[in-house]
């Protein structure tokens, strides 16, 4: 999640007049490792692809949410590249041997014959056919006709605007016009591109593609599921669009990351705060799919069975937040495409209870079930206060599914779901052991085991094994996995356990089609956490040690975010969200303000990323 994300948020309570609950803001964290500061760096800090199911690229394979295994039997997947040092400044450092090239920035030309912003500012009419802001979630995807490892449709989410490249001075004016409004709502949301590679090695966005289109905060989008009776049939705009995923049937989910639409509050809430179905070739319409719940969703990553049993699970991106599970009610049709379009609007909601013991339960999220009747009394987010000062309870009423669906938040609580920091990504490996990050909490004052420090910080991250490895589990095992932070600061709870290089705020997660862990991070990009950690950064994390080895610093004042790849594993693509200082216009040789942009990653030599 964005820091910008969080300003949005405090002005929506505020204009809600909405009671506060402690660690909402990215700010309160920071006040909390204020304390703690220490200059700790010394010295100069350095200037779905596999044709699986009949014919069709765009069915994946199943079990695990990620790509399809890698078959170049001749490559090496070990990982051995040389972890590069914590650092800040303004480049994108990567190991000895590695190259990462910007591709696709803010502003960029999306729709074939679409002008660019190269300084000038654009039409509200023209904003809607370029890249929109703060890249973040994205997912490669196969096209028919193309070798996936030179090329394909990579769809990406924009969480937020890219303020400099839509208004003079980068500030939204006091008085906005009609189109201002329509201006900023153009850069959230989706941009689906078609990508190629070069001879060279070098990755492109090949411009005359049919397939190039956006998918923006004016767009209007379809609603099906229980709660479309709540919300209507459809939908003008989505926004906050953070992480994503993907569905065994090829298409993009990109998540909602909030409960209002704060970019224009003329619009009903209830539109917001979904998951958004989008077709990459653009066959199905795009659909927010109400089933699977409303809070301020992070990503998506599915575990399917070999009977088409599917669970999709997801985190609420809320401090604190529960995580959740949806089980649709039919089975994936592997052999039919079409025949799973509508397979997310109907289904069971789930959400994680982790009992202190390792065992833990999904606790489901059906009317007249646990609690979930006229009259239930939301706790509301307790672990935020003392135990002798609790928040007053909230009576709810749920009467229909569509209620549940629609305070799926106060709904979990009143389950009985545990209250987590800040759940972020979820990844599915291909051994279908599962990983979810907690980015922090700063203000957790009640801990439990799966959260087990108050003033949380850093975060964490836990690993959990469904019952029989099963898509249709209620009951799982876990374990904390890894605590952030650094053994050098001076608090106990900031310390953490990293085996390796310390991070914090794990945020972006994956495990790619060979087992191997990846994390991003999304910490403050203050001096009082960049003199201990640098910038953000992306992570090895050795599943069976633990060791941590830094592989990609990004710059100034950005967030670390979006991972996909090529089957091979030798192209990754990664996300470097809102840049602070002069890149990446320092290295494409013009006078640009900074941009989000994505970058293609990939070896010298032509091998296998990491190793």
């Amino acid at each position: 999640m964005s820091y910008l994300t969080d300003q949005y948020r405090e002005q929506a309570r505020a204009r809600k007049a909405l009671p506060e609950v402690p660690g909402q803001m990215m700010s309160e964290v920071l006040d909390q490792v204020g304390a703690q500061r220490r200059t700790l760096l010394r010295g100069g800090l350095g200037a779905t692809f596999a044709a699986a199911f009949g014919g069709s690229a765009l069915l994946t394979a199943c079990g695990g949410g990620d790509d399809a295994t890698p078959t170049d039997g001749a490559a090496s997947y070990d990982v051995n590249f040389k972890a590069v040092s914590a650092s800040v400044g303004e480049q994108v450092t990567v190991p000895e041997g590695y190259v990462a090239e910007v591709m696709f920035s803010a502003g960029d030309a999306v729709v074939a014959g679409a002008s660019a912003f190269t300084g000038a500012f654009l039409t509200a009419a023209q904003y809607e056919q370029v890249s929109g802001g703060n890249h973040d979630g994205m997912h490669l995807f196969a096209l028919d006709g193309v070798d996936p490892n030179q090329g394909g449709l990579l769809a990406i989410n924009h969480e937020a605007p890219d303020m400099r490249v839509l208004f003079s001075g980068g500030t939204y004016p006091a008085s906005p016009t009609v189109d201002d409004v329509k201006i900023r709502l153009s850069s959230v949301g989706v941009s689906v591109i078609e990508v190629q590679r070069a001879v060279s090695g070098q990755w492109s966005v090949k411009a005359d593609s049919t397939y190039n289109r956006r998918y923006t905060g004016n767009t209007v989008y379809q609603v099906g599921g229980p709660a479309a009776s709540l919300v209507g049939s459809t939908v003008v705009g989505t926004l906050n669009n953070c992480a994503s995923g993907e569905t065994p049937w090829g298409t993009y989910l990109t998540c909602e990351e909030t409960t209002d639409n704060y970019l224009d509050p003329t619009q009903p809430e209830l539109g917001y705060g979904w998951v958004v179905e989008i077709d990459p070739q653009g066959v199905f319409a795009a659909t927010k799919r109400t089933a699977m719940g409303r809070f301020d969703h992070e990503n998506t990553a599915y575990l399917m069975d070999a009977d088409g049993t599917l669970a999709i699970y997801m985190g609420d991106d809320s401090t604190p937040g529960c995580v959740y599970k949806f089980v649709p009610s039919a089975k994936v049709n592997t052999s039919n495409r079409s025949a799973n379009q509508n397979l997310l609007d109907s289904g069971k909601l789930y959400a994680a209870k982790f009992n202190a013991d390792g065992t833990g339960q999904w606790l489901e999220l059906t009317q007249g079930l646990n609690g979930l009747v006229a009259g239930a009394q939301d706790p509301g987010n307790f672990t935020q206060f003392t135990a002798d000062a609790p928040p007053a309870a909230v009576t709810v009423d749920f009467n229909t599914q569509a209620d549940v669906l629609i305070n799926t938040k106060a709904a979990a609580r009143v389950a009985g779901a545990t209250l987590m920091d800040r759940p972020e990504w979820v990844s599915v490996g291909p051994d279908k052991r599962i990983y979810c990050t907690f980015t922090n909490n700063g203000s957790r004052k009640i801990t439990d085991a799966a959260n087990p420090r108050v003033t949380n910080s850093h975060g964490h991250i836990l690993r959990w094994v469904e019952a029989g490895n099963s898509a249709a589990a209620t009951a799982f095992q876990w374990e904390v996995f890894l605590l952030a932070g650094d053994p050098r600061l001076s608090a106990d709870n900031l310390k953490g356990n990293i085996n390796g290089d310390t991070f914090s705020s794990p945020d972006g997660l994956g495990v790619d089609p060979q087992g191997r862990l990846w994390v991003q991070t999304d910490a403050s990009t203050s001096s009082g956490t960049t003199n201990t950690f640098g910038n953000n950064a992306m992570y090895y994390l050795d599943q069976v040690t633990k060791a941590s080895s830094r592989f990609l610093v990004g710059p100034n004042g950005c967030e670390i975010t979006g991972l996909t790849w090529t089957p091979d594993l030798k192209t990754f693509f990664v996300n470097i969200q809102h840049p602070s200082g002069t890149w990446p216009s320092n290295v494409q040789g013009n006078n640009l303000p900074a941009r989000s942009s994505t970058v293609v990653v990939r070896r010298t030599d032509g091998q296998p990323i990491g190793a």
